[in-house]
């Protein structure tokens, strides 16, 4: 992860951790691949599903950045997410949450640009 860049937009990573969550998870994943903002990142962490849910994250192909691994838990999954991500601020969020709107990285990243001045 890199730190925050005081003049420029800063990158957003959202990391979503799962498990046999193939009924939920394309709500989850549209809500986030909409979003207007131009610099952020989205990566899905999966502890070896066996439900669907790898049919569904490859049906976004590139436009999500995805593993599927067995893990130690939610939190170590967690932990692998963080340790792929790029950006200067992370979000979580759930297999089964959702954005509010398709502005919220974008408020999010403009907020705290303005806030680092």
């Amino acid at each position: 992860m890199t730190t925050a860049r005081s003049n420029s937009i800063p990158r957003i990573s959202v990391i979503t951790v799962t498990f046999r969550a193939a009924a939920t998870l394309r709500h989850t994943i549209e809500s986030v691949i909409h979003q207007s903002a131009d610099d952020f990142e989205f990566l899905v962490v999966d502890g070896g599903s066996d439900d669907g849910t790898l049919d569904i994250l490859r049906e976004y192909g590139s436009q999500i950045n995805w593993v599927s691994e067995k893990d130690n838990g939610i939190y170590d999954a967690m932990n692998k997410g963080v340790s792929r991500a790029t950006g200067d601020y992370i979000i979580f969020l759930g297999a089964d949450d959702s954005l509010i709107d398709n502005n919220v990285l974008k408020k999010a990243a403009d907020d705290i640009l303005h806030q680092n001045r």
